[in-house]
């Protein structure tokens, strides 16, 4: 584990509040913590998505992630919720 990436409290907050998977297909070959560590890697430092470093998974998944998420709003939840934590 990076230093930026989740803790296991941090994962166990956050995995419910995430879109649940269609389970059609063959099994994903990175988990999606490690994706979402990729996006908050490359979030967190600035570097270009080609930059992110291999171990967060294959930098063309892990900006189609972000990129699906954001045009869908899958992270406006997550961020309720963890505001709604910190106030109270």
């Amino acid at each position: 584990m990076g230093r930026g990436d989740l803790t296991d409290e941090q994962w166990a907050t956050l995995e419910p509040l995430l879109p649940k998977r269609v389970q059609a297909g063959r099994p994903p070959a990175w988990s999606r913590r490690r994706l979402i560590d990729g996006i908050r890697f490359r979030v967190r430092t600035g570097v270009p998505w080609r930059d992110v470093p291999v171990g967060y998974g294959p930098w063309g998944r892990v900006c189609d992630l972000f990129r699906r998420w954001r045009r869908d709003g899958t992270g406006a939840g997550p961020r309720r919720h963890c505001c709604a934590a910190l106030l109270r």
